[in-house]
């Protein structure tokens, strides 16, 4: 999970680029970047950390330029390093620089053809630098001195022939225009607008609408799956479907945590969604917890506070804002250790006292993943003076391994595998726990766009729409995140033997 943005303007772009970070930000803390293009130079600033800190004023008086793209990271086990924070660039063919958010799942096979048939040397272990690779390697494939739109679709058609699983990219080709696309089945977002200025009409590509939005940007459209759109640098718009088969099936996960509630997405509103899991949720209660007592609903939050809104409404129960949140701690779900998420959960969240003593209290949240955070907050809750804590997920259990982008690698993590409800209920601790039904998820997403015929729904299902993952693969990817926390943990007792040595 990443955020990306693109702008092709007839002014400076540093700062919309800066802000429309800061309003992606919830899509990944790990690091940030900037690309931008003067007509003469490209110019980048990017490392470990958030917006405001990786870059600042300073960075801002050396990104100058009327194009340029812009990266927030959230790390996957085995890339938490400086490195690997994007955009990425390379100088030939053109020079280009790239944004990417998703996950290949073909990555370690193309990592070795493009070393052996291409002669091209990786310098991390990101997916998203094969992505920029093989795209250059068939732009040059090309050999074309002056590049137009007509070879640029060439390009990502031949990329979308090698490259398979999630991939929203927005690349930058110096001297000549922005081009942002999404693979053949549309798994991450990307959206277009357009902004119309005394010098002419200027173009924003972004993973959410909000970006677009906060900047006076009117959405245009969703690039759609297999779909380019190239933007050249004196501001013509082109756009050409890329890929022979494409299917629509974006991944139904942004809806229930990762996108913002006020972002449109392939045209579904992201709240209209989470006030209809509320509501489906409701009538679950209504039938299976008739018998039980529920004093007051409270949102863990921020992401399940539409749907515990709705859920409250529709049972006529008092809506409470029990838990009051910190937002200068991360969110602990992209947090990229299980301590440092258990930590951060009471750093985070504090309890209003008043709102749960000696009552029956409905915590509702968007989701349970690794159940730590569940844990914690239920434990706050009975500390805070709850009689009774209940707890429901506006998603159903998520019990297997994600491999387009979102982390979640191991099926042993998740709590929901291998569990039944009454075990699941018990380690968290709740004295009840209900989950949201799978086809009310769908439902609720579907409503927003029902020209879509399936969403991506593998975390609940292990039903995988790019049709390469197997057994094999999930083990795989299980081994090499055991060997990479294995090797984090060794570095960190080392570093203290260090320290304690000093």
């Amino acid at each position: 999970m990443c955020g990306i943005i693109g702008i092709v303007a007839k002014q400076t772009v540093n700062q919309d680029i800066y802000d429309g970070l800061t309003l992606l930000q919830h899509r990944g803390q790990d690091a940030a970047g900037i690309a931008t293009w003067d007509g003469n130079q490209v110019y980048r600033r990017k490392g470990n950390g958030l917006v405001r800190d990786v870059i600042q004023q300073r960075h801002m008086l050396q990104l100058p330029g009327h194009m340029g793209i812009g990266h927030v990271r959230y790390p996957t086990a085995g890339t938490a390093s400086g490195a690997e924070a994007q955009p990425f660039y390379v100088n030939s063919p053109y020079g280009i620089s790239l944004a990417h958010n998703g996950n290949l799942t073909n990555a370690k096979a193309l990592r070795d053809i493009l070393w052996k048939d291409d002669l091209r040397h990786l310098n991390t272990s990101s997916d998203s630098e094969v992505i920029l690779n093989i795209f250059a390697n068939e732009l040059g494939h090309l050999h074309h001195l002056q590049l137009r739109p007509e070879h640029v679709f060439q390009g990502i058609r031949s990329l979308h022939e090698r490259c398979k699983g999630a991939y929203a990219v927005i690349a930058m080709i110096n001297g000549y225009g922005i081009v942002g696309f999404r693979d053949p089945y549309g798994i991450r977002p990307l959206v277009i607008g357009e902004r119309q200025t005394k010098q002419g009409i200027e173009y924003m590509m972004a993973s959410e609408s909000v970006a677009l939005d906060v900047l006076g940007f009117k959405l245009l459209d969703d690039v759609k799956p297999g779909e380019a759109v190239y933007i050249t640098e004196d501001g013509a718009l082109h756009r050409e479907q890329c890929a022979k088969a494409p299917q629509y099936n974006p991944c139904i996960f942004e809806h229930v945590y990762l996108a913002r509630p006020d972002s449109v997405m392939d045209k579904i509103l992201v709240y209209k969604v989470r006030l209809r899991l509320g509501e489906y949720l409701a009538k679950k209660i209504q039938r299976e917890w008739g018998h039980l007592q529920i004093d007051v609903v409270m949102p863990v939050p921020d992401t399940s506070r539409v749907a515990a809104h709705s859920l409250a409404n529709a049972l006529g129960v008092k809506y409470r804002e029990g838990l009051v949140k910190n937002h200068y701690v991360g969110r602990t779900f992209i947090m990229p250790g299980q301590q440092q998420r258990k930590k951060s959960v009471r750093q985070k969240l504090n309890a209003i006292s008043l709102e749960f003593r000696g009552k029956n209290v409905l915590l509702v949240d968007d989701s349970i993943v690794r159940g730590t955070t569940s844990k914690e907050i239920i434990q706050l809750a009975r500390d805070a003076g709850a009689n009774k804590v209940y707890f429901v997920s506006a998603a159903p259990p998520v019990i297997f391994p994600n491999v387009y982008g979102i982390d979640m690698p191991t099926r042993e993590e998740l709590i929901a595998h291998g569990r039944t409800l009454e075990e699941i209920s018990e380690v968290i601790g709740a004295d009840a726990l209900l989950y949201q039904d799978l086809k009310d998820l769908v439902a609720a997403a579907h409503e927003g766009n029902q020209d879509i015929p399936r969403f991506e729904d593998s975390v609940f299902t292990g039903d995988y729409v790019t049709g390469d993952i197997d057994e094999a693969y999930l083990q795989q990817l299980a081994n090499e995140r055991n060997d990479f926390l294995k090797a984090q943990k060794n570095l960190k007792d080392f570093s203290t033997v260090v320290d304690l040595d000093e």
